[in-house]
């Protein structure tokens, strides 16, 4: 009987912890921007299936991230000069706090494409990690917002704006820090700020100038051959690092720069878009030491690829939509493609998976969802709203968390 009870209890207390119930950093809990949710809208609009909008003040391209109650994001004020954190409740979508982490004085330059509060905030219970690429990173207290410490040390000319994102591992903050000057990774100690360890970059730029040697993208932590492997794109090459302390264990060459769309891992192959110049897609089996540019490639795929839109993996198949609006699916074992359809504008978010659909965002407001179909586009619904769609959703419960240049939503059923 108190087996039983015990056993339970257990089964209970796991059923409680979803994937679903929490969405704490840039493409979600498994970082594959994958929601085990259910019961998701397909539909809506200005006036359908919209629980709440709340302007935000404000620009930021930095994706909504929730916990409990809360949704957190960044944003920049006074031109750039005040950098902030944003909770919004997520019940009721008031803004419950809104505080400025660093003031600048002296701001360095960005792409007009690009915002000064684009890496998007992680979450743990009780706090809230946010970073500002070159101007400094901090966490939060989430229930008071005021700061439990602040860093400055991660130094980098970013030339284009800061654009990578944290990620959390054990008592660790990791952040890229690829600029047109220095390249490295590098974890802080996540209740100190205090620096834990820091790796440099191995490659091997030759003459190239600082400007093809800056990359904006961000750590994928995967479970590879029994072991945590984080997985790194740098311009030019792919590294295979120990998260624990930074110990590069592979690296592969690559044909591009300025690398956005974060990396896809399954079965032990990592899935990497090469970046900007030559847009390539390749799919790299992980494992072994040292260099493994001739030895570990499985295939390339070299027209149509993202330089800024992540990947989604489903069942086998790799689903992405280019900047350009052309979607297509590929199979993730050879390489071959299935189909390809172009949708309705330009793309920078990342789509998402819930609830048997997939979900692309476009910069101009319209969401298209399809089934994923290995046999042909099928479209389920297109939904428009106002504003543009430069950060990517968050899913939590029947919820999708949508930030447009102007506002927050929560979509809801």
């Amino acid at each position: 009987m108190r087996r039983s009870l015990l056993t339970l209890l257990i089964l209970t207390s796991a059923s409680l912890v979803r994937a679903g119930d929490t969405w704490p950093q840039f493409r979600g809990p498994t970082q594959d921007g994958h929601s085990d949710s259910t019961g998701m809208a397909i539909r809506w609009s200005e006036t359908q299936n919209v629980r709440f909008k709340t302007p935000i003040p404000g620009e930021g391209w930095s994706s909504p991230v929730v916990w409990d109650n809360q949704v957190w994001m960044t944003t920049a004020t006074e031109g750039g000069h005040s950098l902030r954190a944003v909770c919004v409740e997520r019940g009721n979508g008031k803004i419950v706090h809104d505080v400025e982490v660093i003031r600048v004085e002296r701001l360095d330059t960005k792409n007009s494409f690009n915002s000064f509060a684009s890496p998007t905030p992680a979450l743990e219970a009780e706090r809230v990690y946010v970073s500002f690429g070159n101007y400094g990173n901090a966490c939060l207290d989430s229930s008071t917002a005021q700061p439990i410490w602040k860093s400055q040390e991660l130094k980098l000319d970013h030339k284009e704006g800061p654009g990578s994102s944290p990620v959390l591992y054990k008592d660790l903050f990791i952040l890229h820090c690829d600029g047109t000057d220095v390249q490295y990774v590098a974890a802080l100690n996540k209740n100190t700020g205090k620096l834990g360890w820091k790796t440099n970059r191995t490659t091997d730029f030759g003459n190239r100038p600082g400007d093809l040697r800056k990359a904006y993208n961000i750590p994928l932590i995967a479970k590879d051959n029994g072991r945590e492997l984080m997985i790194s794109v740098g311009a030019w090459r792919v590294f295979g690092y120990d998260p624990n302390n930074g110990e590069e264990l592979w690296s592969c060459a690559l044909p591009g720069f300025s690398n956005v769309p974060m990396p896809a891992y399954a079965n032990g192959v990592v899935y990497v878009c090469t970046g900007f110049m030559t847009p390539q897609l390749w799919a790299i089996r992980t494992g072994g030491s040292g260099n493994v540019s001739d030895t570990h490639v499985l295939w390339k795929l070299k027209q149509g690829i993202p330089q800024k839109p992540s990947m989604l993996l489903v069942d086998d198949a790799l689903y992405f939509v280019a900047d350009t609006g052309v979607a297509r699916c590929v199979d993730a074992k050879t390489g071959e493609s299935l189909w390809q359809h172009r949708l309705e504008g330009k793309y920078t978010a990342s789509p998402v998976y819930a609830d048997g659909n997939i979900y692309f965002f476009s910069e101009q407001g319209l969401t298209t969802v399809i089934h994923p179909s290995r046999g042909g586009l099928e479209v389920v619904a297109e939904n428009q709203l106002d504003g543009r769609f430069m950060a990517s959703p968050a899913i939590v419960g029947k919820s999708m968390f949508l930030r447009t240049d102007k506002a927050l939503y929560r979509v809801e059923r």
